[in-house]
């Protein structure tokens, strides 16, 4: 267990490493061209999923994401105990991501963004992101081998940056964490609980669609 936490601690603080750094470094090299930024940021996100996943998979599961822990746990892949321990390795993880990539770019360990994501739409666009996140990986991993899953998930992730209007954090730490850097990649911390709370609506929806559709004992 203390290897599994390990991993999801430092598979997390990779994740937000690499979605605030390539934010900042993005939004600095741009030359205030937004869709440069996002499109830079989105690879460098859609990059470093792939890569930590099939790094971290092994050991823990490379969740990265209590959404992700609350399906496994939902599907007995793993106890509501370890659920709860994992989410606190993941938030642990971001938070030190963060820090980090602030400290990378001569920035303030930690400052709270200003940055408005609310709304209505936004909320809506954060519900469809972890649904749709939840979707791949419970139609992937009953259906296709486990080796697809980092690709499908980050696959995925690189699309809903663009077709979602929250930019998909899909991602309840990844959200707390991002709130701690002002910079591209940032949210108010006033509108992080409403963004968590469609995403839990999404993981929680998509687990019940998926459960039904897709059952356990179709896994290939």
């Amino acid at each position: 267990m203390l290897r599994r936490l390990a991993a999801e601690f430092l598979g997390t603080a990779g994740l937000l490493a690499a979605v605030v750094g390539s934010g900042i470094m993005a939004e600095r090299l741009a030359g205030g061209n937004v869709a440069v930024a996002l499109l830079a940021n989105t690879l460098a996100t859609g990059a470093a999923l792939v890569a930590l996943i099939l790094t971290f998979a092994p050991v823990s599961g490379a969740h990265f994401n209590p959404a992700v822990t609350f399906w496994a746990a939902v599907n007995g892949e793993i106890t509501w105990l370890d659920t709860a321990l994992y989410a606190a390795a993941q938030l642990a993880g971001a938070v030190l991501g963060v820090g980090v990539a602030n400290l990378m770019f001569d920035l303030p360990v930690f400052f709270a963004s200003t940055k408005i994501r609310t709304g209505p739409s936004q909320w809506l666009g954060e519900f469809v992101a972890t649904f749709g996140l939840i979707a791949v990986i419970h139609g992937c991993s009953r259906l296709q081998k486990d080796v697809v899953v980092p690709f499908a998930v980050a696959a995925y992730i690189t699309a809903a940056y663009w077709f979602t209007s929250s930019t998909s954090f899909a991602n309840p730490v990844v959200t707390i964490a991002r709130s701690l850097s002002d910079t591209f990649a940032g949210i108010r911390p006033a509108d992080a609980p409403a963004f968590i709370a469609a995403q839990l609506l999404g993981a929680m929806a998509a687990t019940a669609v998926f459960r039904w559709l897709v059952p356990a004992k179709e896994n290939i």
